[in-house]
């Protein structure tokens, strides 16, 4: 068990987004975030107080948790002499990074020198099978999105959250690292072996009582030439019931693609609803989920009305406007 609560290093991260791991924490288990520590040039705030390793140490944090995504998942060499110190000051470390902690070899020492722990939460756990197709007992949902990052945790944690409000039978199943370290548990997706993705998600989502909702987590974008393939196994693997839509509309261009533009919401729909129905024909798309943080109270409420008038389905920005239309229409499934 990685212990509580955290300090989370947000490095020297380039723009906000690049910490979302941290910002994942820091939104749905505030009792968990400490305090954040930003290296000079970091660009990115939690709003959360600033410690040095001393501070926060006395304040009772236990594990610093590296928050930040970047692209390839590598440990800065940067970050090394803070990671190092950290270890040395009693703190373990945790990181959903490709590049584990355990693979660094100056890590492992000063940890096995300081007793301390190194949590990789990246590595499957699980003997996982291939996926068999065959049909679950249960409901399921699926967020989709029109690029990574656009908030489709975010609305499966929200959706979650409003279901066990009223009482409703749910489970959050998270397949990325900042899900897991939300939860405790889940597929850590992306670092499993391509034959066995979709098998995952069956092993994730499996029979439950035929009023339970697993609420899954997405991953990637079908449009993102990096990350579709991730996509397609939770799309496959889920056998969802039902499809969100996730989108956020202050993008120009896909995550780390500059030459690749957004595709339509039209276009996520049509895609994403044909792969579903391969696996379970009777999949419906109940509504969209809009990122507006970029957008002002006025202007994200219009953009909303026109989304939901244009595709026909009921709109939201389920953490800023509670998530109460999407679960409106799961529960007329």
């Amino acid at each position: 068990m990685i212990e509580t609560p955290y300090l989370l290093f947000l490095g020297d991260a380039p723009d906000p987004l690049a910490a979302k791991v941290a910002q994942g924490i820091k939104d749905w288990r505030p009792e968990n975030a400490i305090a954040q520590f930003r290296m000079e040039g970091c660009k990115a705030d939690l709003k959360l107080p600033d410690m040095d390793l001393a501070e926060a140490k006395a304040a009772g944090a236990k594990t610093l948790v590296i928050g930040v995504a970047n692209r390839g998942g590598v440990i800065s060499a940067a970050w090394k002499k803070v990671l190092v110190a950290a270890l040395e000051e009693g703190f373990d470390l945790a990181s959903g990074l490709h590049n584990l902690l355990r693979e660094e070899p100056d890590l492992v020492a000063v940890a096995e020198a300081c007793g301390r722990k190194l949590h990789d939460v990246r590595i499957p756990t699980v003997k996982y099978p291939i996926a068999n197709g065959e049909k679950r007992t249960g409901k399921r949902m699926l967020a989709v999105g029109t690029d990574c990052s656009v908030g489709k945790m975010y609305t499966a944690l929200a959706v979650d959250a409003e279901m066990r409000e009223r009482g409703m039978k749910s489970t959050f199943r998270a397949t990325g690292q900042t899900g897991i370290l939300i939860t405790g548990d889940g597929v850590p997706l992306d670092a499993v072996i391509a034959d066995f993705m979709a098998g995952s998600i069956e092993w994730l989502t499996p029979d439950n009582d035929p009023d339970h909702w697993d609420i899954i987590e997405g991953q990637g974008s079908l449009f993102h030439v990096s990350y579709s393939g991730v996509t397609l196994a939770l799309i496959h693997g889920g056998q969802p019931d039902a499809l969100v839509l996730c989108h956020e509309p202050t993008r120009e261009h896909m995550r780390g693609l500059p030459g690749y533009k957004l595709p339509s919401l039209e276009a996520v729909r049509d895609m994403a609803l044909q792969l579903a129905q391969v696996a379970n024909p009777d999949c419906k798309v109940v509504g969209i989920a809009v990122n507006t943080a970029g957008l002002g109270e006025d202007e994200a409420r219009g953009y909303l009305a026109k989304v939901s008038a244009r595709m026909d389905l009921p709109a939201t920005d389920p953490y800023r406007f509670g998530a109460g239309p999407l679960v409106d229409a799961l529960a007329a499934l």
